[in-house]
């Protein structure tokens, strides 16, 4: 099996790359030339911009083609302040330059919206700040040019209560989605309400694919063992003719089982590996560590002990 890494949006590597830059509402509301304000955070979006194309070449240097966008690139999206602003005009040329590096470097690259991003809510008004969200990020990837192959992933959401009813409503709500919004997304188990099993459950029901967080699933299963669950998993990916995708990370400490470590202990991936392996030719894995791409270069440097792991470069290895 081939297996390539990826790390998360910030590069503990490269110096003063911030993809995430930001202004606050207080700081926004302050400023009394509101067109100055605004040209203000279309600055901060274009140097958020340049810094990801940034991460984006050092990416390539190292041989890494996984990766995941911020999701703060625009400061402020959303927020009712700016309810009237539309920022991908400015912004269009610096996204494209983005997406054309991806694809001239066939990278694959996604998002992850944060966890206020929730389709199983029973608010009307949650519910639609959600769509919003959902759409802003699709805006991002079709301004780059991106096909669907580069996705969105969240949560299922809480259960508010009632989980049937909870999923129920998510899948519902999902099925009404846009079409260019709905194509875009991938679904990933979490560390409290809702299992891999029942993440699954819902992704078969709308034949759209699941990430396996193995780290979620060691704090919130039912018993469900992850070689039981990882073939019908993977088959959710065939739609879309990418190789499955898993997350993984490492317990922060004993006290904070849920909390991600600064890196990934081989051990663990090597496990989740062994389970994978034989119902599957490629995987792609994304490390949640707090150290970012060292995390990836430390865990690759550790793989180097276990005889199944031949490296192939510097961000990929031949699992066997």
């Amino acid at each position: 099996m081939i297996i390539r890494f990826g790390y998360v949006a910030m590069s503990v590597e490269v110096k003063n790359a911030s993809p995430s830059k930001t202004m606050t509402a207080t700081q926004f509301a302050k400023l009394t030339d509101r067109e100055a304000a605004i040209r203000k955070l279309e600055r901060i979006a274009a140097e958020n911009l340049h810094n990801t194309l940034r991460l984006l070449r050092h990416n390539k240097a190292h041989d890494i083609k996984l990766y995941r966008f911020s999701s703060k690139l625009i400061p402020l999206a959303g927020h009712e302040l700016l309810a009237d602003w539309d920022p991908f005009p400015p912004l269009l040329a610096a996204f494209r330059e983005v997406g054309e590096y991806v694809q001239e470097n066939s990278m694959r690259v996604s998002f992850h919206p944060d966890h206020f991003t929730v389709l199983s809510t029973p608010r009307e008004e949650v519910l639609a700040n959600s769509i919003a969200d959902l759409d802003r990020h699709a805006r991002m990837l079709e301004a780059m040019g991106l096909s669907k192959a580069a996705k969105c992933n969240i949560h299922i959401g809480g259960s508010y209560g009632n989980k049937d009813k909870a999923l129920t409503r998510f899948i519902s709500n999902v099925k009404e989605l846009p079409v260019r919004i709905r194509e875009r997304l991938m679904f990933e188990n979490d560390d409290k309400t809702f299992t891999a099993k029942e993440t699954l459950q819902a992704c078969q029901e709308l034949d759209m694919p699941m990430v396996l967080d193995i780290h979620h699933h060691a704090v919130n299963n039912e018993g469900e063992r992850i070689e039981d669950l990882w073939p019908a998993i993977a088959a959710t990916w065939k739609q879309t003719a990418l190789p499955p995708k898993i997350h993984v990370s490492s317990p922060k400490s004993e006290k904070d089982p849920r909390g991600h470590a600064d890196y990934v202990q081989a051990d663990e991936i090597a496990r989740a590996l062994r389970t994978i392996t034989p119902h599957s030719q490629e995987l792609d894995v994304m490390i949640e560590a707090k150290q970012k791409d060292g995390a990836l270069f430390k865990l690759m440097d550790d793989l180097r002990e276990y005889k199944e792991a031949e490296r192939l470069n510097q961000a990929a290895i031949q699992w066997s």
